[in-house]
């Protein structure tokens, strides 16, 4: 009896070695395989969105595989080229401006200098002001604007496998099954998903740009993708205006709307509408959240933070769907009864 407690405790030790070596085995993969995966997870994704319409094109209007795929695409690369070409424009008009915001950014600076000075903080003011007229404002400008572009260079890659994908799909009639349950609840998600993202970078838009800030159409593309990352990604969208605006309004109502407006179009959406849109079964903990956050970020950066929660609840729809798998999926959603 000793003897076979030692040996299923030595087959337990294995196993778990085993685990956690794969574990790690796998981490070590994803992290040097990030060049491809990144764009083939975003091509898997905006596969799923572009789906419904390639079927409507080959299914309803009888159009060919070739050219419904074509159409499709043809749509996502308008888009996106339109949001290029609205920051394109936004970023070169305000670094055009960059003299005024130079001098208003020293204006700042000094009135800083005289409230330290007024409580008797220590600072050596000359210094504090060359640096701020030092302040390359356009060359910053500039800058942000050819990474941003510089990050739609992989859209390439995506719409390569996003062509692969689709093109390799055959559509097929709506039909009970497990795997097509699991693939109208992953569309669903992904779509709703998505469609709150828009809604959000685009009302955001709506309200910087009432107001006359600078970069609204900037801010508006940021909070539609950080709005992908819960929480954390919504508090970053809010401050991110703040000192554009500083440096554009003198105080006053304005300043305070451009915080005020995003954040109620960002508690509506997020904590009202979408909840009602996806129902409480792709819940996930935020436990869960902050996990595959602090995972997906570590892998693959900011890329990894903006999938991390479609990557989870994607394996949380599967886990659930699947009868062995099924308590995983409730403790990723916080329901630890069973």
């Amino acid at each position: 009896m000793r003897r076979v407690r030692l040996l299923e405790s030595q087959r337990g030790l294995a196993t778990t070695s085993l685990v956690i070596l794969a574990g790690v085995a796998l981490g070590l993969v994803l992290w040097l395989m990030r060049p491809v995966l990144v764009p083939l997870v975003l091509a898997v994704l905006l596969s799923y969105l572009l789906m419904p319409l390639v079927d409507l094109l080959q299914v309803r209007l009888r159009l060919p595989r070739l050219l419904a795929v074509s159409a499709a695409l043809a749509l996502a690369a308008f888009a996106l080229g339109a949001a290029v070409m609205l920051v394109s424009s936004s970023v070169q008009g305000l670094a055009a401006r960059a003299p005024e915001y130079q001098a208003k950014i020293v204006q700042l600076g000094h009135r800083a200098l005289e409230w330290a000075a007024a409580r008797g903080i220590p600072v050596d003011a000359g210094v504090v002001q060359d640096r701020l007229r030092e302040l390359p404002v356009a060359e910053l400008l500039v800058g942000t604007l050819n990474s941003l572009l510089s990050s739609f260079s992989t859209f390439l890659l995506v719409l390569l496998f996003v062509i692969y994908l689709l093109a390799g799909r055959t559509p097929r009639p709506r039909r009970a099954g497990l795997l097509n349950e699991m693939e109208l609840r992953i569309r669903k998600f992904i779509a709703v998903k998505v469609l709150i993202s828009f809604l959000t970078g685009l009302l955001t838009w709506i309200a910087l740009y009432a107001l006359g800030l600078e970069l609204a159409v900037v801010f508006g593309l940021l909070a539609f993708l950080l709005n992908f990352i819960p929480s954390a990604g919504s508090v970053v969208a809010l401050l991110l205006p703040l000192p554009v605006a500083l440096m554009q309004f003198d105080g006053g109502a304005r300043l305070l709307m451009v915080l005020l407006v995003p954040g109620v179009v960002q508690v509506a959406l997020g904590n009202v509408l979408e909840p009602k849109m996806l129902g409480e079964s792709l819940n996930l903990h935020p436990i869960t959240v902050l996990l595959s956050l602090i995972f997906w970020g570590m892998l693959w950066g900011m890329a990894g933070m903006i999938l991390a929660t479609p990557i989870t609840a994607v394996l949380a729809i599967v886990l659930d769907r699947l009868e062995p798998t099924r308590p995983v999926a409730r403790l990723l959603a916080g329901r630890l009864d069973f």
